[in-house]
């Protein structure tokens, strides 16, 4: 009979680390099975009848502090469990504190705190630290314990710090299997030294870890690395095939392909997006017909809405929610047979909000709902579309439906026809309009100053309290177009494309859109690539956030920038929080395969330089194809939903600086730092995130039970133009670095590349 692997209970206080140090535990510790619990979900005295099934208990970090029942949880209690269930114990951060704490020292504030910093640390190299080198230890210290009163603890590690002084890195009981170090201190040495010292500790007590009872996975879980189960659905019984003819067509745009395509006809869906600036390359334009299906959801529904220009139906979930109900829509759209060269061959097409994301985090709203509230879903299924290269100048017309070769040849004939006489065709098709606002027609309602500096600080204060490491925090501009791009009452003319259009030449960016989907319509030029996947086999899954922009001008070299941001203490420190986040993110959905593959590497885009780090990870075992519930890139859609809201709009840790930013701003972001992008029904998926950009609401095309209904808005008649209601959020994160006034400016400066396309600018003196 071969021995009972090792089982390590892992307690998460509600972290953004905690798959990290999860795969830390499987890296030092073979073959063993890691459960992971929240300090919050089982009392001490019902977890002390499972501990003799685990080999050793490792308590991870967490924001708050220690002394605060609510932040601490039953982890307290286990520094203190009697001698019958006595078990090694490592804790990390939060844990390290906390042990400290209950045997006597002091918890202090650091005068100056160390978040994403690096420090040199001195050990005793002995111990946990025994044949440990040098140690430079990423830091992330709000408090620290001074232990001079403790009884029966011993430092093991320590950093000096010019403003605060020693501070102790590690430390271990004397007497008992207690050991605690702070994040970044050894990595997977220090955590093979635990595992040594623990098994020493059992042997020399005679102590045997139990088989495990099944009837511990209904408290304790499977054990991670996991992927969430799905609801199975129902195989198809042939897939769908993409037919595709493949074009040279190198002088035709993607705004001319669209006008083609009827994108001036504002009661109509269109979607599309675009790389319009390296180093973008591939542009996706949804040829969307009257049945073309139209997929919205609200948080708190029990329903999903179906509409194409004929129907709306109300779908109910059952015993799905959205994100299982979409992955069970997907796999009946299975698609087969298009190019490899091109990224996606149909699917859906759309944006998610912000807000669905901290639904998936557990975030209750927060009661400031929006009368004139965007769906949280909205998506259309694509079943014709048109692919740009901008690398090689192909066009690909493509086509999912059956027998639908005559599209595909008078499509491609359109092409070659609007490119042979494009500057006629827009002569006579469309009346030039400045696609820029009239000089007085915009009323801009900034944030207010005063207010957002206020939240700046006490931002701060909750950084300084250990609460988050780094806060996002971001405010609305509002713009009103009293007297809006008018076209002539016999001409066909869309105002939010001209603005587009005009948009796409002030600040070109790789990840732009143009996403008409009613109520919601959506200008993005994003320079942020959120979650991209490929397709399989193989499946890679790639998480690339940015922190840290410098806009480019005649002396911004790439030298200058290199020094102004990886040269940057705070920007660095931004984004090493963000990678840890998002490592954490990307563990929890594909297990251990998980490489940062780039980090606060300086990318050149068309009008900016900018940090970029890229993190990678792949399934184990292939489980993105051989598991049928996670076929059709259903594992990538998995991977989106355990990581939204982006890490690089919230800040570290994400639920509870969530939580917090609830506090911090007065209204929901709704479409704004969520994502836009596809969903590919061949497997693939790319999602961009939701920044530098405008987006209106507009209800004049209302779905009711049965049916879309245009100018059902009793206020509104054709030909009469009220006011256009536009929205731009902004903000920035806030470290312990932050100077308010700077913020603030930081803010100005992004708003300023979205509100140039309305004909206004930031008033002097704000």
């Amino acid at each position: 009979m071969s021995p009972e692997p090792p089982r390590i209970l892992l307690v998460d206080s509600y972290d953004s680390f905690t798959y990290n140090l999860a795969a830390l535990c499987r890296q030092a510790i073979p073959n063993c099975h890691v459960h992971i619990i929240k300090n919050d979900d089982i009392e001490l005295k019902d977890l002390l009848l499972y501990l003799p099934y685990f080999s050793g208990v490792v308590v991870g970090p967490g924001p708050g502090s220690p002394d605060i029942p609510e932040d601490i949880g039953l982890v307290k209690d286990l520094w203190k469990i009697d001698d019958a269930h006595l078990l090694p114990v490592f804790g990390v951060c939060l844990g390290l504190q906390s042990l400290a704490l209950e045997y006597g020292a002091n918890l202090h504030r650091l005068s100056v705190v160390k978040h994403g910093h690096v420090s040199t640390v001195d050990h005793s190299g002995t111990d946990i630290f025994k044949g440990v080198g040098p140690v430079d230890a990423v830091r992330y210290h709000s408090l620290h314990v001074e232990l001079s009163g403790a009884k029966n603890i011993e430092e093991l590690a320590s950093t000096h710090d010019e403003e605060n002084g020693k501070v102790v890195m590690a430390l271990r009981h004397r007497t008992r299997p207690f050991w605690a170090f702070s994040r970044g201190v050894g990595g997977i040495e220090v955590m093979l030294n635990f595992w040594r010292l623990a098994r020493t500790w059992s042997s020399s007590r005679g102590r045997v870890t139990r088989p495990w009872d099944q009837k511990a996975d209904a408290i304790f879980g499977v054990s991670w690395p996991y992927v969430r189960p799905l609801p199975s659905t129902p195989p198809i019984n042939m897939p769908l095939s993409a037919s595709t003819i493949k074009l040279s067509i190198p002088c035709l745009s993607a705004p001319e392909i669209c006008e083609v395509l009827g994108v001036d006809d504002d009661s109509s869906p269109f979607v599309m997006l675009e790389s319009a600036a390296h180093p973008g390359q591939f542009t996706i334009i949804g040829c969307l017909t009257s049945t073309s299906l139209r997929i919205t959801y609200t948080i708190g529904d029990s329903f999903v809405h179906l509409a194409n220009g004929e129907s709306c139906d109300q779908i109910h979930l059952g015993s799905h929610d959205v994100w299982s109900w979409l992955t069970s829509f997907m796999n009946k759209r299975k698609v087969t047979g298009g190019s490899s060269e091109i990224p996606f061959w149909g699917g859906l097409m759309g944006c998610l909000s912000y807000e669905l994301g901290t639904d998936s985090l557990r975030v209750s709203p927060d009661g400031t709902c929006s009368q004139t509230r965007h769906p949280d879903v909205n998506l259309v299924f694509v079943e014709r579309s048109i692919i740009l290269d901008s690398t090689s100048g192909h066009v690909y017309i493509q086509s999912i439906m059956e027998d639908d070769d005559e599209w595909l040849t008078e499509m491609a004939e359109q092409l070659h026809s609007a490119a042979r006489n494009y500057s006629t065709y827009s002569s006579y098709n469309t009346t030039p309009y400045s696609t820029k606002a009239r000089p007085n027609t915009s009323t801009v309602i900034l944030p207010d100053r005063d207010l957002y500096r206020s939240r700046i600080n006490l931002a701060k204060e909750y950084l300084f309290a250990g609460e988050s490491y780094e806060l996002c925090l971001t405010a609305n501009t509002r713009i009103t177009l009293s007297d809006p791009l008018a076209p002539k009452a016999s001409s066909t003319y869309s105002p939010s494309w001209q603005r587009y259009k005009h948009l796409r030449e002030l600040n070109p960016a790789p990840h732009a859109a143009y996403l008409r989907l009613h109520p919601t319509t959506l200008l993005a030029s994003s320079p942020e690539r959120f979650l991209s996947y490929t397709r399989p086999p193989g499946t890679t899954y790639k998480l690339c956030p940015v922190k840290g922009t410098i806009r480019k001008g005649p002396r911004i070299t790439r030298a200058v920038a290199e020094q102004a941001l990886r040269g940057s203490q705070k920007e660095v420190a931004e984004n090493l929080m963000i990678v840890d986040l998002i490592r954490h993110d990307m563990h929890g959905a594909v297990g251990e395969n998980v490489e940062v593959k780039q980090f606060c590497t300086v990318e050149e885009c068309e009008t900016v330089w900018q940090l970029v780090s890229v993190i990678e990870g792949q399934s184990a075992d292939g489980a993105d194809e051989t598991a049928s519930h996670y076929a059709n890139g259903a594992l990538g859609w998995e991977v989106l939903r355990r990581s939204l809201p982006p890490g690089s709009m919230t800040g570290a840790p994400k639920k509870r600086s969530v939580e917090i930013l609830q506090t911090l701003e007065d209204e929901e972001r709704n479409v704004y730092s969520g994502v836009f992008g596809y969903w590919c029904a061949g497997g693939g998926g790319d999602w961009s995130v939701t920044i530098r950009s405008c987006f209106k609401y507009d209800d004049r095309y209302e779905c009711d039970a049965h049916s879309w209904t245009k100018f059902t808005n009793p206020d509104f008649y054709p030909g009469v133009h009220e006011p256009e209601q536009w929205v731009i959020g902004a903000g920035g994160a806030i470290t312990a670095l932050s100077d308010p006034d700077g913020e603030w400016d930081e803010m100005l400066a992004k708003l300023q590349s979205v509100l140039r396309v309305f004909g206004a600018a930031v008033p002097r003196g704000n």
